[in-house]
């Protein structure tokens, strides 16, 4: 087994991953496996993307005593990000720009980060609020939406169940502003939760 544990699905393409860093890569946590991976011998383990209301997620008590034997456990992008931001005071460790907004409370509800996805291929089916939010700001600070536009579409994205958020889900109603956001996204959108899982990925090749 590999010293270098990483859960990974829909936030980042394997391909991509495995080019950034040489780990064992296991599909989206459930209860259970970040502590068999710590009990298995891991050194290390990155939590980036869990199980969310379709089976048990990662518990904080497994995250704990994985520390507690001496992993190291890193959360960023998705599930991973959520938990460090509640646990980060108890020694796990947080990477990226979804970490920072829930620990900092600008973001507070699990739903955030949650989408669905095919399980087999990892093809996204909706879009996390959290991106929705990352490309909303981008706007604003193009000029291609006004603050007020760009908070409209944001609350009616969080009003939606996550499923049925996509970027024209988000922006039915919004007319002009609308249109000017979905053509923002096509051309200069990003993915903010695969961003941060790349930046979990690099720190931990910068350490190696």
């Amino acid at each position: 087994m590999h010293e270098i544990i990483v859960f990974l699905g829909p936030s980042l393409d394997l391909t991509a991953a495995r080019a950034l860093l040489d780990a064992e890569y296991r599909p989206p946590a459930r209860r259970g496996d970040l502590l068999k991976a710590a009990e298995e011998g891991a050194r290390t383990i990155v939590l980036i993307d869990g199980v969310f209301f379709q089976d048990c997620s990662v518990g904080h008590r497994e995250v704990l005593a994985a520390i507690k034997q001496g992993t190291t456990v890193i959360g960023a992008s998705s599930m991973g990000a959520l938990r460090a931001s509640e646990l980060d005071t108890f020694g796990m460790i947080g990477i990226g720009e979804v970490y920072r907004l829930y620990r900092d409370g600008i973001v507070v509800s699990d739903d955030e980060v949650a989408l669905i996805y095919d399980p087999e291929t990892y093809l996204h089916f909706s879009e996390p609020l959290v991106n929705i939010r990352h490309n909303l700001d981008l706007a604003v600070n193009a000029g291609v939406l006004t603050q007020d536009a760009a908070t409209e579409i944001l609350t009616r994205g969080q009003r939606m169940y996550f499923p049925d958020r996509t970027y024209t889900s988000v922006t039915a109603g919004s007319g002009e502003a609308g249109e000017a956001f979905l053509s923002f996204v096509r051309t200069n959108g990003e993915d903010r939760k695969r961003l941060d899982a790349i930046e979990a990925l690099r720190t931990l090749t910068i350490r190696g």
